[in-house]
């Protein structure tokens, strides 16, 4: 504890010694805040009605709340580059939750920095590399943790007790007023985790909603019935996918002990005082489940009322930390001259379609809520329809700063819309999600959304397109793309979606999926490897990874270096060495992961050669070498032989894929993933 409360001390003073320079009084603040999951219909300016934010709902009122804002790829990182960069997925590089960002390349904050802003994020970053061009920066690592979390900083991770919610608040107002008398202008990112899954309120509204009646989407028990495979084969659903413990809270019969099913220590990480009030907020609601056991569609319609009751208790606290930041800009003569900003990283599904998460284009999750105040600029309390996306934000508040944006962003500055001059706007918008494979198995799709319809493509292992009147049918239930009614429309929408891929430089699925010809020293000695075919995106390291000789334990897949590792989707890994002269050999082995449980499959075959010219090659046995438990049921295993004793200039490799994953297995019927480690020539 001791260690704890020093390095907080030395934080607060590193906030307070930022140099200052005169500001350009043009220029406005910035307050860019952001939640993790947050649907426009949980915000009550939006007028769903199931719970109250007055806070967040004070942006509304003294400025513009957007009715047609959306996101560019409904998932938590690659929303975030977007908001940074003012680039698409595909330009900026983080495509899903799996890729490091890039932080060299040009971003707003990094800019504004330039320009003579103070610069800071608290909260959230999830972006794996280290936060650039921010002063001071504190985030949680990975998505972080409700109670007691851990924080990045500069100087390391520092854990906090308390609540997430309430620390990234308080964090956020030191920083302020430690900078409030300076005479630089601010931008300041305050991201917040709630409320993302698992949905873990604060103490003082653990019973917020229990007495309250929280509607049933008319579509919770959709059966899919016009849609495609991607629609039928998601694991999203509510009744089928939500754990007992880590999800819905649940304790064993007769105890306080949540159930453990394997998905992190939430509840471990809390004190006496804090455990208690959670085990006395829910004995009794769990006792009473354990003891009706309901089954059917009352367990699907009980587990949806026991997940909005967590998702919305969780926004209590966002809602009263906008409330408070918007109190202290009033209370210290900021509030006229600060473009404040409240948003989220996508939207989110609280039952439609009976799912949870987001990442499909359909509109829950396309959808994101945006409600923007500038009291010296923006009118108060009006109602904007414009299609607007968070690839719009870095450009807009460059245009503000007087900044000049750099070409290759892709967004465009709402001022005009902001500001009600008029001028062009866009008329449709471009989508595209990648993680597939992945957690809920959402497939690969992109498309195009207009004030009235969408046009989607699901692509990579399948090739089906859907098509949705949003006036005749808003909650996508009747895929149309079949009816001749609708045919002019949908060519017209296949061009229009053709040139909006040709505006923003995506690449074609083909192109996004091809196989390649890497060739590239490796690092353990002056050789070449050759990859006959290229891995799979997200995991295509160069092709060094695989003879690095460092030989460390296999990278797992949550952790947050993934460059020690090539990943091959349902296809195979070839590889050869040349090596610079006839040298000897003792071993060659390649180490793969292995995790059945999560469509991860170590090869059924490895067919290793050498050869002295690289033309005839001459067959080596292999065996299984090792297998070596790293974490909750991951394995990585060794394939290879020893004692060759033999001397070559080349060594050919053939890792075959597991091929399809079996019917009783996690992803059945999709391609199994193969990951590679290392190829280690002795």
């Amino acid at each position: 504890m001791k260690r704890i409360i020093k390095q907080l001390t030395y934080f607060s003073l590193l906030l307070v010694g930022f140099a200052c320079s005169p500001a350009k009084t043009n220029q406005p603040n910035i307050i860019f805040i952001i939640s993790d999951d947050h649907a426009d219909q949980a915000i009550s300016a939006y007028g769903h009605g199931l719970n109250q934010t007055p806070n967040i709902d004070r942006l509304a009122k003294e400025g513009v709340r957007f009715t047609n804002a959306t996101v560019t790829n409904s998932i938590c990182a690659p929303s975030r580059a977007v908001i940074l960069t003012g680039k698409h997925s595909h330009k900026n590089g983080l495509i899903n939750n799996e890729v490091t960002f890039d932080g060299s390349q040009a971003t707003f904050p990094k800019l504004l920095k330039e320009e003579g802003y103070h610069t800071a994020i608290v909260g959230k970053w999830h972006l794996k590399s280290e936060p650039t061009g921010f002063d001071q920066w504190m985030v949680l690592p990975g998505q972080g943790e409700y109670y007691n979390p851990d924080f990045r900083t500069p100087q390391g991770i520092i854990r906090i007790p308390g609540y997430v919610t309430d620390i990234i608040t308080e964090k956020s107002l030191e920083w302020l007023d430690d900078i409030k008398s300076q005479d630089k202008p601010f931008c300041l990112m305050v991201q917040h985790k709630a409320p993302h899954r698992n949905w873990m309120p604060a103490p003082v509204y653990l019973n917020q909603f229990d007495n309250t009646e929280i509607p049933v989407p008319d579509n919770f028990f959709d059966d899919y019935s016009t849609r495609g495979r991607a629609a039928r084969e998601q694991e999203m659903e509510i009744d089928k996918i939500m754990n007992r413990g880590y999800d819905l809270k649940l304790t064993m019969p007769g105890t306080d002990d949540i159930i453990k099913d394997g998905w992190g220590d939430s509840w471990d990480r809390m004190n006496p005082d804090q455990l208690k009030k959670w085990q006395d907020a829910y004995h009794d609601k769990n006792e009473a489940f354990n003891k009706a056991q309901p089954v059917g569609k009352e367990l699907a319609l009980w587990k949806y009322k026991r997940y909005m009751q967590d998702y919305l208790s969780t926004i209590q606290s966002v809602d009263d930390g906008v409330g408070q930041i918007l109190d202290y800009l009033d209370q210290n003569g900021l509030a006229e001259n600060t473009i404040v900003v409240y948003t989220s990283d996508q939207g989110f599904y609280l039952g439609e379609h009976g799912w949870f998460d987001k990442r499909f284009m359909y509109e829950e999750s396309l959808s994101t809520p945006l409600l923007m105040r500038y009291p010296k600029a923006v009118k108060q309390g009006w109602v904007c329809d414009k299609m607007v996306q968070n690839l719009d934000f870095a450009q807009t508040f460059l245009d503000y700063a007087g900044v000049e944006a750099p070409k290759e962003m892709q967004g465009m500055s709402m001022r005009p819309v902001l500001e009600q001059t008029g001028g062009e706007w866009r008329d449709a918008i471009y989508y595209q999600y990648f993680e597939y494979p992945g957690i809920h198995a959402v497939k690969r799709h992109y498309g195009i959304s207009t004030e009235r319809y969408k046009l989607i493509h699901f692509y990579f292992d399948t090739d089906e397109w859907e098509f949705y009147d949003l006036q005749d049918d808003p909650h996508e239930m009747n895929n149309r793309y079949a009816d001749p009614e609708y045919a002019t429309v949908i060519e017209d929408l296949k061009t229009n979606l053709t040139e909006l891929r040709q505006q923003y430089d995506v690449p074609s699925t083909e192109q996004e999926l091809s196989k390649r010809v890497i060739t590239i020293p490796n690092l353990a000695k002056d050789a070449k490897v050759s990859i006959l075919q290229g891995a799979d995106k997200p995991y295509d390291a160069p092709a060094a990874c695989l003879c690095d000789g460092k030989g460390k334990s296999f990278t797992p897949l949550w952790a947050s270096d993934y460059d020690n590792f090539l990943g091959f989707n349902g296809s195979d890994l070839e590889a050869v060495v040349e090596l610079k002269a006839n040298t000897p050999i003792n071993s060659i082995k390649m180490r793969f992961l292995d995790k059945r449980g999560a469509w991860v499959y170590a090869p059924e075959i490895v067919e290793l050669a050498v050869s002295q010219d690289g033309q005839h090659y001459d067959a080596i046995e292999t065996n299984w070498l090792d297998k070596t438990e790293v974490m909750n049921n991951v394995f990585v295993v060794e394939k290879g032989a020893t004692g060759l004793n033999t001397k070559v200039c080349y060594v050919k490799v053939r890792a075959r894929n597991f091929g399809m994953i079996p019917a009783d297995k996690p992803g059945a019927g999709h391609p199994s993933w193969m990951f590679c480690d290392e190829l280690i020539v002795n």
